[in-house]
């Protein structure tokens, strides 16, 4: 039997692990001490239940987690302005680190852009159509993106200057490069030199591929881990979405599986019929939250309890929705929601959010010609939760009299 102080500090070990899987000692360094701390238990956990690996030491701790599914394309970097990093952003951060693994121990913001825009210049990658210059303030807002996510992440510190100050005068900006960080950024199980596929998703499938299981002990094994990476990582897990045999042992072992999650983290199961949810008491674990405040989270909330009563609705309604709710709410909302074309953008946040909490799909809808010409979001299961039932009023009731009355009688 684990002492109960102990199963707290591993539990919030792992919760830490779980909500940042790469912790840095300059910022984390309270989680960092506590997984080193119990760095073989939690260690042990993560490969039998997960099978992903966890190293630690004085710099960093790294969980070796990978996507359960690699398509997945609903929790994307983002901006100073939380915008999704576009692919034109994804390759600079490639370069970028390509470039730092060469670096010395500190660089400049200027000398980190001409790296990259020698490496972006190679033939094999402009043939792909990537181009990439710093000619213009938004050419070099994508690579000041860039850096501000490798400051996030711990891989460099800033020493001196800053980014804004390069955005509108071209000053640069001085770093420490932050080694022990850089080495440990790639998950995958094998290195990307190694990849020989040709071709984004066959390349992306020899990098994540694991080992074919070959019994049955083996394939349940296999079965459980992939299980219990997806119910750890995904607000909801739909029975409907598995294939057949993962259905049936998710069915058969949920319990099981489940409870072992819940005590090792602290994440309490939701069992329903369409499937489970793994539900954060302490709202913690997530970067998408629901409800929020401010004018994006009361939209989101409003679309969502919209579409609860609903299978499914085109775009168009959705908008038409949005739109007579910025009326609505317009002395409440920030400025400029009722001006033209202002329900687009408040709909795509709505729906984005939507989507990455497993709330919703966004569908493509057919013509009665057999052809997609436009776009459907379809609502699941766990959606009904933010339905509102219409209110029942009761009229008063008169309390029968007593016959004699003390005290309490006449409080209220």
């Amino acid at each position: 039997m684990i002492p109960a102080e102990e199963q707290a500090q591993r539990q919030t070990a792992l919760r830490a692990l779980l909500a940042k899987p790469l912790l840095v000692a300059a910022e984390d360094a309270e989680s960092l001490m506590l997984v080193r701390r119990h760095l073989p238990a939690l260690s042990g956990w993560l490969r039998r239940e997960t099978g992903w690996r966890l190293a630690a030491d004085a710099e960093t701790a790294r969980l070796f987690k990978t996507a359960p599914l690699a398509c997945d394309a609903t929790h994307p970097a983002h901006g100073h302005n939380r915008e999704p990093f576009s692919r034109r952003r994804y390759v600079a951060l490639c370069l970028a680190l390509s470039a730092l693994a060469r670096a010395d121990a500190q660089t400049t913001l200027g000398n980190l852009a001409d790296e990259v825009l020698t490496a972006a210049a190679e033939p094999g990658l402009a043939a792909t159509g990537f181009t990439l210059t710093l000619d213009s303030r938004s050419d070099r807002a994508d690579l000041v993106a860039v850096v501000r996510l490798l400051l996030a992440w711990g891989v460099l510190s800033r020493v001196a200057g800053d980014e804004d100050a390069y955005l509108s005068a071209r000053a640069d900006v001085l770093y420490d490069v932050r080694r022990p960080v850089l080495g440990v950024l790639l998950t995958g199980g094998r290195g990307p030199s190694t990849i020989t596929a040709r071709g984004f998703e066959a390349r992306l499938a020899e990098l994540t591929a694991e080992p074919v299981a070959e019994t049955d002990e083996l394939r349940n094994q296999a079965l459980r881990r992939m299980l219990t990476r997806r119910l750890l990582d995904d607000p909801v897990v739909y029975y409907d979405e598995l294939a057949e045999d993962e259905r049936a042992y998710l069915i058969a072992q949920r319990h099981n599986i489940t409870g072992r999650i819940s005590e090792a983290t602290g994440l309490l199961p939701e069992l329903r019929a369409e499937g489970i949810a793994m539900v954060d008491p302490d709202d913690e674990l997530t970067d998408v939250r629901m409800p929020e405040q401010r004018t994006d989270g009361h939209v989101t909330l409003l679309v969502a309890e919209y579409l609860a009563g609903r299978a499914q609705a085109p775009r168009g309604e959705l908008l038409a929705f949005v739109r007579q709710a910025a009326q609505a709410h317009a002395s409440y909302w920030r400025k400029g929601v009722t001006d033209p074309g202002a329900e687009i953008e408040l709909l795509e946040v709505a729906l984005e959010k939507l989507t990455a909490l497993r709330l919703i799909e966004v569908d493509l809808m057919a013509t009665g010609t057999g052809t997609g010409t436009g776009t459907g979001i379809r609502s699941r299961p766990a959606i009904a939760r933010f339905a509102l039932a219409e209110p029942t009023i009761r009229e008063p009731r008169s309390l029968p009299r007593k016959a004699t009355t003390d005290a309490a009688d006449t409080m209220f």
